[in-house]
């Protein structure tokens, strides 16, 4: 064999021992992967919110997607969730940790309403 074909040769055990290693870490816990929860999309477009209305669990996270040409904001009566401005094609996402209804606003647009209900 030439060099470089034995060179080859060598580098596998390393990336073996490298992805094994990996495993290892995984299995005893000190690497771990997150895992995502379930999600739910709310569509801003023609100054509306849709669906209007969205029953999720708890643990959720909403994703608010602005499709209209201007900006907007997500702002809840009575709770902290408040986004900064979502300018075109850009999200916010809220992950909704405890029971209850929500009612939102756009607040730069009063007039747009919607509805999260949080069951457990």
């Amino acid at each position: 064999m030439t060099a470089s074909k034995n060179s080859g040769l060598r580098a596998r055990p390393g990336v073996l021992r490298l992805m094994f290693a990996g495993l290892l870490l995984m299995a005893l816990g000190v690497l771990t992967v997150r895992a995502e929860g379930p999600k739910a999309d709310v569509k801003i477009d023609n100054f509306t919110f849709a669906p209007n209305a969205l029953t999720i669990r708890k643990g959720t996270e909403v994703i608010w997607t602005n499709n209209d040409d201007i900006p907007h904001t997500i702002v809840a009566i009575g709770s902290s969730l408040r986004s900064k401005t979502i300018d075109t094609d850009r999200t916010f996402s809220y992950l909704f940790d405890k029971t209850g209804t929500f009612n939102y606003i756009c607040g730069l647009h009063p007039h747009m309403k919607g509805k999260i209900v949080v069951t457990e």
